[in-house]
């Protein structure tokens, strides 16, 4: 759908994610004509597009990520950046947050993204209403949740923005931001609705250039209706069914909602191939998968058996290794960020093309020989968001074929 952005505004943006799903869901979000690209830009971007960047540092270091998000900043050539946060405040938020901080006026931060229950008071981010730390939300980092959005963010200075003065006129609140801003502090906005990060997102706009954004999907929607005039969500129409290519679901996320997301689309006519976690962390080379014409094949690490603390980038390589020569005849949906980009790398796709979102953060793309892929966070979705993803690509889909899966050693 063709957009005008109002001559006002800024003619392109630039949006960076630390992951594949995250990406897509900003493109959604932001519902402007673009591209998402898996690596960094050959050109700026082009006037009238939203380029988006998954710069793949979840799982790097620190340091490492710092220097991911500083070698792409001079491709944002006088457009608006948005930094792609997550909303619970996990990967490498602080290291991160201050590279993107260098050679900016300010960076406005509101990581509060309402529609998944994930809310900013007093600078504290809140799951469903209680304050983040106090949750088990980050049960399987490596530490402790923090505290606060200003705890998390280090030595970064910051200073919280209350939702009194977030709810006030938008140019009351562009002044507090531009007072914060020169006197050297990043404002942290608190935020409940969607209505609060439209009036961030406005204000923003008010201050001019040299202002940059760090925010979840909730503020990228803000700020794609800001430029757009339109709800993020409504990018384009989701196409039917592809006559001739079987549906491959790779569930590489270890959520346990997981487990019943898959039973739902079991019980629909797909066929599940649960790979046992021994074999992904085998490097003796990829097992054969077909999957059938026109079928719908789940494949998904068994969590039956003991599974051993930091073996998730393994076992997501080994499963990516394991569907990537049945993926490339295949649509795809991918769960977790880190799976998704690990099956397109095996697939050699370096761009997608957002088309629109099936439910929240389920984000449907097409590749350049017009494939579907569709991505979601791996923490996203209710029970049935497998099947709603299947149903949006396959309306009228037939049960699923049985396909052949012989790991090495095993009867099929």
């Amino acid at each position: 759908m063709s957009r005008t952005i109002p001559a006002s505004r800024p003619s392109r943006v630039l949006a960076l994610a630390d992951d594949l799903s995250g990406a897509a869901e900003t493109a959604a979000a932001l519902g402007l004509p673009g591209r998402i690209l898996l690596g960094p830009p050959t050109a700026p971007t082009p006037e009238g597009e939203a380029v988006v960047l998954d710069l793949d540092t979840r799982q790097l270091t620190a340091d490492e990520a710092a220097h991911a998000v500083r070698d792409v900043m001079g491709y944002a050539d006088g457009g608006l950046v948005l930094k792609k946060a997550d909303s619970l405040l996990r990967g490498n938020f602080a290291s991160e947050t201050a590279a993107y901080a260098e050679g900016a006026a300010g960076v406005v931060i509101a990581p509060a993204l309402p529609v998944a229950g994930r809310t900013v008071r007093d600078g504290v981010v809140h799951l469903h209403g209680t304050a983040l730390h106090a949750t088990d939300a980050w049960r399987a980092e490596r530490g402790p949740a923090p505290e606060s959005v200003r705890a998390a963010l280090g030595d970064l200075p910051t200073w919280v923005v209350p939702l009194s003065v977030v709810r006030s006129p938008v140019l009351a609140l562009s002044g507090w931001l531009r007072t914060l801003i020169a006197k050297g502090h990043h404002p942290v906005c608190d935020a409940e609705t969607d209505a609060d990060l439209d009036a961030i997102a406005e204000a923003v706009l008010q201050l001019g250039p040299g202002i940059r954004l760090l925010g979840a999907g909730g503020l990228a929607a803000a700020l794609g209706r800001r430029l757009a005039g339109a709800d993020g969500a409504g990018l384009g129409e989701t196409p039917g069914r592809t006559q001739s290519r079987p549906l491959l679901v790779v569930v590489g996320t270890t959520e346990p909602s997981a487990v019943a997301q898959i039973a739902q689309l079991l019980a629909s006519g797909a066929h599940h191939v649960p790979v046992p976690a021994h074999l992904l962390t085998d490097h003796g080379g990829p097992r054969p998968l077909a999957t059938a014409l026109d079928g719908i094949t789940i494949v998904s690490i068994d969590g039956s058996g003991p599974v051993e603390p930091g073996s998730a980038r393994g076992l997501v390589a080994g499963l990516a290794r394991t569907v990537a020569e049945a993926a490339f005849d295949s649509d795809l949906v991918l769960t977790g960020g880190e799976t998704a980009r690990r099956v397109l790398d095996a697939l050699g796709i370096r761009e997608l093309l957002p088309v629109g979102q099936i439910h929240h953060g389920a984000v449907h793309s097409r590749t350049a020989d017009g494939r579907s892929v569709v991505t979601r966070p791996g923490s996203f979705g209710d029970t049935d968001s497998l099947l709603r993803i299947a149903r949006a690509l396959r309306p009228d889909h037939a049960a699923a074929l049985t396909p052949s899966f012989a790991p090495q050693g095993e009867p099929t």
